[in-house]
């Protein structure tokens, strides 16, 4: 008997060549709007300026112009994955593409990884973590929700065109899935999206061979602190590094090159740290100290349970002069106020 043998590709990669039955593709018009449609033998495509039949679609390359019975023209292309993920059914909000695509490249992940994923959602970023991993690697997705686990499964199916033999959907708590698929053959990336994170560093940290990658996907500066400082608590990773993406696009038409007028900004925060070799302690961070702070204050050992000053949070200390500065001028407008209004409170 013949054993089955894992596919090659899947997806995007093992449908190259000619638009054909069962393919997804967008239809973009003269003034950028989209329609996307599955191709199906017997279809047709209809809108105000005319039909299209999929039959003179199918067996046309990606990137085709077809018309319209009315002779208008669309354009055919098979959708990226980014424009799969932001138009796809959602249960959970999704981790958006610019997020995806740090994420890929931040926490390195390769061709034939071992990667963890806490907090599947929609399955936005298991389509990502499939697309770099390949069918050589292992995703196992953990989540809590099952009817979000469903709604994962259905999306990240329609995108590849079957079920992904790198994917494996577990439902249930980190804390107590991870340790019973993994056992010990180890995760190379883990990447965690979910209220509190923190509370799974000791998970991860069995997990994670040396030198492996956690990553974290957060909403918020109070989700960003607690877990920044739980992962510097533990000992057993690397000082974590922490930062957002803001995206703006360009409107370039001719002379006429500025910024868009909308931009997607503040989505979430990402945090990575490496793990480190098990009894390892590592050099101790030196941090400079802000500007202001005195000399009495650098040698000093910074206190148990460190106080929230603008220092700690690495904000510069505001000067006496400074301080002086703007209340001279707070004086010059008072007095400058009060001239032009002769004093009266009513003015």
């Amino acid at each position: 008997m013949t054993e089955p043998t894992t596919p090659t590709s899947i997806g995007p990669a093992a449908r190259r060549g000619p638009l054909r039955a069962g393919d997804r593709v967008q239809l973009t018009d003269a003034k950028g709007r989209m329609h996307t449609i599955q191709l199906r033998d017997d279809g047709h495509f209809h809108t105000h300026r005319g039909g299209i039949d999929h039959a003179d679609i199918i067996g046309r390359p990606d990137g085709s112009v077809v018309r319209t019975a009315e002779d208008h023209e669309y354009l055919v292309l098979r959708p990226l994955l980014a424009d799969y993920v932001m138009g796809m059914p959602r249960g959970a909000a999704i981790i958006y593409p610019k997020d995806s695509g740090q994420i890929v490249q931040m926490a390195d992940i390769f061709s034939g990884a071992v990667v963890a994923e806490a907090g599947v959602g929609s399955g936005a970023l298991a389509a990502s973590l499939l697309n770099t991993i390949g069918v050589g690697g292992r995703l196992v997705s953990i989540e809590r929700r099952a009817d979000f686990a469903e709604i994962a499964r259905a999306n990240v199916r329609a995108w590849f065109g079957a079920d992904h033999p790198a994917w494996e959907v577990h439902v249930g708590d980190l804390a107590d899935v991870l340790p019973t698929v993994v056992a010990d053959a180890g995760v190379d990336r883990v990447v965690l999206d979910m209220l509190a994170p923190w509370e799974n560093i000791d998970t991860v940290a069995r997990a994670l061979v040396p030198g492996g990658v956690v990553l974290a996907y957060v909403a918020t500066t109070t989700q960003l602190s607690r877990f920044v400082e739980d992962l510097r608590a533990n000992g057993g990773f690397t000082e974590p590094q922490a930062w957002e993406t803001m995206l703006r696009t360009w409107h370039v038409e001719g002379l006429a090159v500025r910024p868009d007028h909308r931009m997607v900004g503040h989505t979430g925060f990402l945090v990575t740290a490496r793990r480190l070799a098990p009894g390892t302690i590592p050099p101790q961070r030196v941090r400079r100290p802000a500007p202001g702070a005195r000399a009495a204050a650098e040698e000093a050992a910074p206190p148990t349970g460190e106080a929230w000053t603008p220092e700690a949070l690495g904000e510069r200390t505001t000067s006496e002069r400074k301080v002086r500065r703007v209340r001279r001028d707070l004086d010059a407008r008072a007095a400058y106020d009060d001239a032009t209004t002769g004093g009266r409170d009513d003015a």
